[in-house]
């Protein structure tokens, strides 16, 4: 079942939820900071697939979560 919200909340709500600002994410998962924005974006569309799976494994979280294919976390 698809979810309501997109891909560029869910990241955001994943990082605000982890009291991460841009910056610190950058450092901790080795994404620059500027592409980590780019995602959180509304206009942005594409994600690189291997920083997505950096994030994924980051925040403990299944790719399809991250996607918004699915609901369940993991």
């Amino acid at each position: 079942m698809k979810c309501k919200i997109t891909l560029q909340e869910r990241l955001k709500d994943l990082r605000v939820a982890h009291n991460l600002n841009l910056e610190e994410l950058a450092k901790l998962t080795g994404i620059s900071k500027s592409a980590l924005g780019n995602y959180e974006n509304d206009d942005y569309k594409e994600i690189n697939h291997g920083n997505l799976v950096t994030l994924a494994q980051f925040y403990n979280v299944s790719t399809d979560y991250l996607l918004c294919l699915t609901e369940i976390k993991k």
